[in-house]
């Protein structure tokens, strides 16, 4: 039986960084306001220049130096992104081009939050399907493009970055199995009101800026990934105690929290990168697995827990050996 496992991960951040004082000094909030009630410090902005298909490409560059393979031997490329450079070409097309890899499927996939989730299970399938043998996924987001710079509720929540992983071929599982599910209901709660194939007549009352009802959203958030993370261990037949690190969506420290208590999972046993990174939406999981990676807190052999909430809303998680 084909499964997929991770070869490598890479990523990248924007070197502009902005802190929690610096919104204290253009809005009416502050330091301790902000990390009382999102665990956030700092994120990083891209610069003007930069665009969502640059982080995508300097994070594959990462990962595939970490991997030391040729970009050729890459024969599928899925970005998830909910703020592509393009409507299109995507942000995927460019990528297979920049990098040097032949004519291979090149896509991007949009499922805000949990994008990062919904590609790696895509990918999976890709893999055991026989389809692919070498996978590059990233998550990438420049979230600074659609924020309301005056709007304190949404604008202290969001960063920019980008982060990648391999997958290939394998005789064991790496990726044991994921969840996705949606649920449009809730659509009004968490939204970008504008966009391209909206209605004209409506356009101008459309703003191309994140809408977000904070407080529903954490209730509804909080109470799905407490019945994801269930759902993702039974279909694999595994305990919470079977768990060596939990990944999560890091969109707010308070919600990472109720997960962990849900796992009864002390928080050292729980990757963290919200203080420095802030919700970067498709990037923050594989930003976050990178992170713990490359610090040498995830070794070869571990068992992750990954899981994330967005917009739709959309929700999913996969459970790996790393």
């Amino acid at each position: 039986m084909i499964y997929s496992k991770i070869l490598s991960t890479g990523s990248y951040l924007p070197q502009q960084v902005m802190t929690n004082h610096d919104f204290a000094e253009r809005m009416d909030t502050s330091d301790e306001w902000i990390r009382t009630r999102t665990g956030i410090e700092q994120r990083h902005i891209a610069a003007a220049n930069e665009s969502s298909t640059d982080l995508a490409y300097y994070a594959a560059r990462d990962a595939l130096q970490v991997a030391n393979i040729d970009p050729a031997s890459i024969d599928l490329i899925i970005v998830a992104t909910s703020t592509p450079e393009h409507l299109f070409p995507s942000n995927a097309s460019q990528l297979q081009m920049r990098l040097g890899c032949g004519n291979i499927p090149a896509f991007d996939m949009q499922a805000a939050c949990s994008g990062f989730v919904f590609a790696l299970a895509t990918a999976d399938n890709f893999i055991r399907a026989g389809s692919s043998k070498r996978a590059l996924v990233i998550g990438a987001e420049v979230f600074s493009n659609i924020l309301d710079w005056s709007d304190r509720s949404t604008a202290i929540l969001f960063g920019d970055g980008a982060g990648a992983v391999i997958l290939e071929a394998s005789d064991t599982p790496g990726i044991h199995g994921s969840v996705l599910h949606s649920d449009g209901r809730y659509k009004d709660l968490l939204l970008v009101p504008r966009g391209s194939g909206s209605p004209a007549d409506s356009l101008a009352d459309r703003l191309p800026f994140i809408h977000m009802e904070g407080r529903e959203v954490f209730k509804v958030a909080v109470r799905t990934l407490s019945g994801l993370v269930g759902e993702l261990l039974e279909q694999q037949h595994m305990q919470a105690e079977n768990i060596d690190f939990l990944i999560p969506h890091q969109a707010n420290l308070r919600i990472i929290k109720a997960t962990a208590e849900h796992l009864n999972l002390p928080m050292e046993k729980v990757i963290l990168t919200v203080a420095e990174h802030a919700n970067t939406s498709a990037a923050s999981i594989p930003l976050a697995l990178d992170y713990g990676i490359k610090n040498g807190t995830i070794q070869r052999g571990h068992k992750l827990l990954l899981e994330a909430f967005g917009g739709g809303f959309v929700w999913g998680g996969s459970i790996i050996t790393y």
